[in-house]
């Protein structure tokens, strides 16, 4: 089995219910967040994104498929609204920063991708004095209740982002320029 890690992931394992978990502190960013000069948004964050960030679209396969991004900085590995180490609190935060550590990752199995998506965790936050998700019976705790919604949410409004990327390519809406 291979767990392909998403953007800006380092190493994610999959995520049972037994795990525990050290959850980022208030305000706590990824890594990765402070060095992209872009994150990836989906459709229906382009409502309040673009209110704060210039919205694009780029493209890893010469034009074939595009992905929506909030550009947060102008030069590689910039990010202007990291403020001492914070994110600006004034502008929206995008939900593929909020669910960080967890993810839903495309899992191939035999060569084969497959059509379920993987609950997974980015393995540095596994802790053994972390925060239980779940009850001793497997019943989600009330932290789990809304990440696992936003991870659903996330993840159904990221297929219908692609359809609509899809739909625009096909129609030829997108023009390349370099940033």
């Amino acid at each position: 089995m291979q767990i392909n890690p998403p953007f800006g992931y380092q190493k994610i394992v999959p995520f049972y219910r037994n795990t525990r978990v050290r959850l980022p502190e208030a305000g706590e960013l990824p890594a990765f967040v402070r060095a992209t000069n872009g994150v990836p948004v989906s459709y229906t964050e382009f409502a309040v994104a673009c209110r704060d960030y210039p919205l694009a679209f780029v493209t890893t396969d010469a034009g074939k498929t595009f992905s929506p991004v909030a550009i947060i900085g102008i030069a590689g590995n910039e990010n202007l609204f990291v403020r001492d180490g914070l994110w600006d609190p004034s502008v929206y935060l995008p939900a593929y920063i909020r669910r960080y550590p967890f993810c839903m990752a495309r899992v191939t199995l035999d060569g084969q991708e497959q059509a379920d998506r993987l609950v997974c965790v980015e393995e540095a936050f596994l802790s053994d004095v972390g925060e239980s998700m779940f009850d001793p019976g497997g019943n989600p705790l009330p932290r789990w209740s809304g990440t696992g919604k936003l991870l659903e949410e996330y993840e159904r409004d990221l297929e219908r982002t692609r359809e609509m990327c899809g739909i625009l390519a096909d129609f030829g809406l997108l023009e390349p320029f370099t940033l």
